[in-house]
């Protein structure tokens, strides 16, 4: 059994099958514009990168061709031992195993760090957040990236496979916490029927992840998320 850090919330579609969870992120956002919409508003050329909750490190070579350094970390072993792997060709990454609660860096010593779809979903991130007061400098930038779920048929399934989820008190959450906020309309694309309907399958319950099969037509689906940002 994998060493899972203290504290990680577990991530049930790529920690049980990082194998689908690797199709899903060939798919998702093709033209680049969550990049695109961070690096318009803190660029990391030159700079030090983190990335929280990294999974295999699938975004990892990506930061590290503008990036000075890059820094992944990954609550769950076994997944932060494939992101080193993926990365071993790459000087200026490491990866370390460890939650976002506790990072395992110096205090104000990243430019940037960004989450995608990991950890800061809202009430109950305060510890993850007191952290990334710590560690990004002076000039800095966070920003969470997450599904949007009160947009869209993908926020519908969504709302459907877990109905606790109130997107009401999330947006209050986040505007206590003094973060800015802007949609993007992200889509996802296949190149497979097979793949789209494995991503969906792990998204969602079983009842709900046949829904959204019979409603979805092609190799594409639109996948509406929300940037979240703040300055430090």
């Amino acid at each position: 059994m994998s060493r899972i850090a203290k504290g990680a919330i577990p991530s049930p579609n790529i920690w049980n099958t990082p194998q689908i969870y690797e199709l899903e992120n060939r798919a998702v956002d093709p033209d680049g514009a969550a990049d695109a919409a961070m690096r318009a508003l803190r660029p990391w050329g030159g700079a030090t990168v983190l990335d929280i909750g990294c999974g295999t490190g699938y975004h990892l070579p990506v930061l590290a061709a503008e990036a000075a350094r890059v820094i992944g970390v990954e609550p769950h072993g076994d997944l932060a031992a494939l992101a080193r792997r993926r990365c071993a060709d790459l000087p200026n990454v490491s990866v370390h195993a460890a939650a976002a609660q506790d990072l395992p860096l110096p205090d104000a010593g990243v430019d940037v760090a960004i989450a995608r779809w990991a950890y800061f979903f809202g009430p109950g991130c305060e510890p993850g957040l007191r952290e990334l007061s710590r560690v990004v400098r002076r000039g800095g930038a966070a920003f969470v990236l997450d599904l949007d779920a009160a947009r869209g048929s993908f926020g519908r399934w969504f709302s459907r496979t877990v109905p606790a989820y109130s997107t009401r008190e999330v947006e209050a959450f986040w505007d206590r916490q003094g973060w800015q906020r802007r949609p993007l309309d992200l889509r996802m694309t296949f190149r497979r029927r097979a793949d789209l309907e494995a991503v969906l399958r792990i998204e969602f319950t079983p009842e709900v992840a046949e829904q959204a099969i019979a409603e979805t037509t092609g190799l594409e689906l639109a996948y509406p998320n929300v940037l979240r940002w703040r300055y430090f």
